[in-house]
């Protein structure tokens, strides 16, 4: 089973940055992909980010490239994501996921970030 913990959200102002951190612990060897997700209030869970920890592939969402940064540090067991040129529109609450791409097992609890226009 993996653990991941969450930090770094924030209430930040339009145009302003944040780094989300997730740190893994448990059984990560089983982790082949990591990702962010988010879910604004009232609608469902959207992908953000992910990357995969053997080669750091990334992929990202549309409305966030270019601005939003996923990467990893294996021996850390942690994945960050940069957020730059933060929009009202991003105002969420962000989930760190670990598994497979697409087929994802372990979720953190959550970190609002909260973009003030």
């Amino acid at each position: 089973q993996v653990q991941l913990v969450e930090s770094g959200g924030g209430l930040v102002q339009a145009g302003g940055s944040l780094r989300l951190s997730c740190a893994a612990s448990g059984r990560t060897v089983s982790i082949y992909t990591m990702a962010w997700f988010r879910q604004a209030p009232g609608k469902e869970r959207e992908f953000v980010a992910d990357i995969s920890w053997s080669d750091s592939e990334t992929h990202y969402a549309d409305s966030v490239k270019g601005r939003f940064t996923i990467s990893n540090d294996n021996a850390k067991k942690t994945v960050y994501l940069q957020m730059n040129s933060l929009k009202a529109e991003d105002t969420a609450v962000y989930y760190c996921a670990a598994g497979r791409s697409g087929s994802y097992y372990s979720w953190g609890q959550g970190t609002q970030v909260t973009v003030s226009s």
